[in-house]
């Protein structure tokens, strides 16, 4: 990283930390293991203010990890690229290309946080049924995590150079030197300070509400996460070119129009009676 005569940041970070061979261990997995490390630690320490069972953490922490990866992998091959994926259904679920000079592995480059959500709710949906814990109570555990890891998956996304920012002259504004020589908003880390900020919020409403009922919790989570997500969309790139005509068309792009649902579901767990 650089600052430029023009005042800009030049960001020219290789996103690989280390590489053997055609396989390489980038920056973002590491943003992902952390996040996830993070999310367990915040999980057992409101495990334990609840004095529920610390022996669900482990398998819960599995369902967790399965859930948000492979709902974030199909989240993205059929939210966001299904035209290519429905040719390549193999890359879906395994991390390679296929190419006319073979095959090369290229890791799960593509992951969609909202297919990410879907997966979470799910696989938590199957860790309720199997171990007698109420669902809106593990909603609520992992909607406590799930901003702060969220704020380090979006770091990793600045690492890799990725999900990238609209055009801007502000002077904060970062040149992506391994895209193009274009000043660009940091969207990335807009969207991690704002998942900061949610996290912190609910650790203040956990602090001082001590009773609140059960989906509340859940519900001002993914307000906080997914009405942030559809403020800062606006200051990013169309991720996919088909989204170019679905901001003429309706004014929102892909991201925004999947966090609507979201923000729906919220706002129904944020005042709804028993």
């Amino acid at each position: 990283m650089r600052i430029g005569t023009e005042s800009f940041i030049h960001w020219n970070f290789d996103p690989v930390l280390f590489s053997i061979g055609d396989f390489g261990i980038r920056y973002y997995s590491l943003c992902w293991v952390i996040g996830f490390i993070l999310g367990y630690f915040v999980i057992r320490q409101k495990f334990r203010k609840d004095q529920m069972d610390l022996s669900l953490l482990e398998p819960l922490l599995l369902y967790v990890i399965l859930g948000a990866l492979i709902g974030a992998r199909l989240g993205h091959c059929f939210f966001y690229d299904w035209k290519y994926f429905s040719h390549h259904p193999l890359e879906i679920i395994l991390p390679i290309s296929i190419t006319q000079s073979g095959v090369r592995f290229t890791g799960y480059a593509g992951l969609a946080s909202h297919g990410g959500a879907i997966g979470l709710i799910l696989c938590l949906l199957l860790f309720s049924k199997k171990y007698h814990v109420p669902l809106l109570n593990l909603l609520d555990y992992l909607a406590f995590a799930a901003p702060l890891a969220g704020a380090f998956i979006r770091i990793g996304n600045f690492f890799n150079s990725e999900i990238l920012g609209a055009p801007t002259g502000t002077d904060w504004g970062v040149i992506f030197d391994r895209v193009d020589m274009i000043p660009r908003h940091p969207a990335q880390l807009y969207e991690a300070l704002a998942y900061l900020i949610s996290f912190l919020v609910l650790a203040y409403y956990i602090r001082h509400r001590k009773k609140h009922q059960p989906g509340t919790l859940f519900g001002l989570s993914i307000v906080l996460i997914f009405l942030s997500r559809f403020i800062i969309e606006f200051f990013k790139e169309v991720q996919e070119p088909f989204e170019v005509g679905l901001r003429g068309t309706i004014g929102m792009n892909m991201g925004q129009l999947l966090s609507v649902p979201f923000i729906i579901i919220g706002i129904f767990f944020l005042f709804r009676k028993n």
